[in-house]
């Protein structure tokens, strides 16, 4: 019997992890003491991992450069943005958005880019940071 992904496996276990550690070495029994601990000096945090270059990361919505013209509402897979008929301008969910990047190939102004921030959890969907336009 073969078992080829035995290879693949001690080779993950040998790698270095590429998310970010948790802040502290150790979990600690409350996180705000921690938190203390660390502005006091007592305590170091772990350093955050740098995001990689050209990162595809929350989308970034220029409304002043925006001319209206829809074209990347029409290649948005994801169904992402809206046409706001009053100011003829869009609406970006960016909880629905799934960074592929197709909107901003295809904006005439360059309007639209995608940046490299990435903590974009919320409790809303439809708060103002999640929603651009």
């Amino acid at each position: 019997m073969s078992f080829p992904m035995i290879p693949e496996l001690l080779g993950q276990l040998l790698k270095k992890p590429a998310t970010n550690p948790f802040p502290a070495p150790q979990l600690p029994p409350t996180i705000t003491g921690y938190l203390k601990a660390v502005g006091e000096g007592k305590a170091t945090m772990n350093p955050p991992v740098p995001v990689p270059p050209n990162m595809r990361g929350k989308m970034v919505y220029n409304r002043g450069t925006c001319i209206g013209c829809s074209l990347c509402i029409k290649v948005c897979p994801a169904r992402a943005i809206e046409l706001v008929p009053q100011t003829k301008k869009v609406r970006i969910f960016v909880s629905q958005c799934i960074n592929c990047g197709q909107c901003t190939e295809v904006c005439p102004k360059n309007c639209l880019n995608l940046s490299d921030e990435f903590l974009i959890a919320d409790t809303d969907r439809y708060s103002d940071k999640l929603v651009l336009g």
